[in-house]
């Protein structure tokens, strides 16, 4: 983890806002950008790669497939496959971010742009240059005025956007001697954030923290958000709660996550562990009246999404693993969740990539993606699950007025009764089906 540049340290220096005029930026809005009629609810995150770097035949045929229905599709603004945007102070270069929100309207998605990360200049590099290697540290104290000047400057750039969430995972705001999340210098942060972007369009809405909501195995690590899968870690509980207390409003609360404990396990199986979205969804609605977000969520038992990382789930085949993807799904959905994004882990020109939402070698769209198209179709915002009587508890059922999904959670056929009708299902199939 990152050590903090900035945030209380630089406050103890006397440090003092650096004051800069304000840039006029062209607004740059797309004519086929079209609002879906409600909000998805569900969706994906681009990455370094993405449709963008795929080759011209196999470009389109992901476009096409994003394009079937409305997702949620969110762009970091450096990093993740965007370039530096402001490489010098009050020079702006938006270039490729440009491509990725162009995608983003001609593809009819619901638009949300993350707001990380910080050029170097801002965080104690050179004026001009991009060291990626840096990508993760935080801005200066002194520089928190700048950052929000670039929010700002990105919001007038792109008004189709109107979801912004406040930079990602607490990067570079990890105080180390205390060994705990600097909350107090994040929220700094986000208030400035969040009153630039304001001050560009009231109408916008604005969302953080974006804590990664870390659990630990076993009773001695447990707190106040815990199930057979384990519990969430007490410096996060923590840290949502200074910046729910201190921020200066929000539209939105955001984490993120995985089943994963420490130890990169998923407990006590891979069903059971998905428990903790659910939980944690609970806790956060316990806790705020704001719409809850999951800007990464990662249902599978993988230490590593890197190539070569230890994941236990790819040597499942698809069926097991849209099977754990579709019961995630349904345990956000029966917490409360708002908004989910499926972290989208893309290689160009690769046909092999089981974790990805469209094949790089020929744009073919993945059951990963069907599936979250399914539940934006079929469960978008402000849907209500019915409760429906299942007679078996290793089948999950997700309702709502007129139609269901039902998820056979084992490895052999299993014949159950769903809502007072007869249902037999393959190997961790998921079955779309009226009622």
């Amino acid at each position: 983890m990152a050590a903090i540049l900035g945030g209380a340290a630089a406050r103890r220096s006397g440090a003092k806002p650096t004051p800069r005029p304000a840039v006029a930026v062209a607004p740059l809005s797309f004519d086929q950008a079209r609002t879906p009629e409600r909000w998805p609810r569900w969706g994906m995150t681009h990455t370094q790669y993405s449709v963008t770097e795929d080759g011209p035949a196999a470009a389109e045929r992901a476009r096409e497939a994003l394009g079937a229905r409305a997702v949620v599709q969110n762009q970091h603004i450096m990093g993740f496959g965007a370039g530096n945007p402001e490489p010098k102070p009050g020079e702006y270069d938006f270039s490729s971010l440009d491509e990725r929100v162009r995608l983003m309207a001609e593809t009819g998605a619901a638009p949300v742009i993350t707001l990380c990360c910080a050029p170097d200049w801002m965080k104690g590099g050179r004026s001009g240059d991009t060291d990626w290697s840096l990508l993760e540290i935080a801005p200066r104290h002194e520089h928190f005025p700048d950052f929000a000047r670039l929010a700002a400057a990105v919001a007038r750039r792109y008004p189709n956007v109107r979801h912004f969430i406040v930079w990602n995972e607490f990067k570079g705001f990890w105080d180390g001697p205390r060994r705990e999340w600097n909350a107090a210098a994040y929220t700094e942060l986000y208030n400035q954030v969040y009153d630039a972007l304001k001050a560009v369009n009231p109408e916008i809405k604005v969302g953080g923290p974006y804590v990664p909501v870390s659990s630990q195995a076993g009773d001695a690590a447990a707190s106040e958000v815990a199930g057979p899968w384990g519990s969430v870690d007490r410096k996060v509980l923590k840290a949502v709660e200074y910046w729910l207390r201190h921020k200066r409003g929000a539209d939105f609360v955001v984490v993120d996550g995985g089943v994963t404990s420490e130890d990169g396990r998923a407990r006590p199986d891979e069903f059971t562990a998905l428990g903790k979205f659910g939980a944690m969804t609970r806790w956060l609605r316990e806790h705020s009246d704001l719409p809850v977000w999951w800007a990464e969520f990662y249902p599978l038992p993988c230490a590593s999404l890197e190539p070569g990382g230890s994941c236990l789930a790819l040597t499942w085949d698809e069926r097991r693993r849209t099977a754990v993807t579709a019961v995630a799904l349904i345990e956000l959905a029966e917490g409360g969740a708002d908004t989910a994004l499926y972290w989208d882990t893309h290689r160009p020109k690769t046909r092999d990539c089981p974790l990805c939402l469209w094949s790089g070698d020929d744009g073919a769209p993945t059951e990963s993606l069907a599936l979250l198209q399914d539940f934006a179709r079929w469960f978008p915002e402000g849907t209500e699950p019915v409760a429906v009587d299942v007679s078996v508890p290793q089948v999950r059922v997700l309702a709502r007025d007129g139609r269901m999904v039902v998820v056979n959670t084992t490895d052999g056929r299993l014949a159950a009764r769903v809502d007072g009708g007869a249902v037999t299902l393959g190997p961790y199939e998921v079955r779309w089906m009226d009622r």
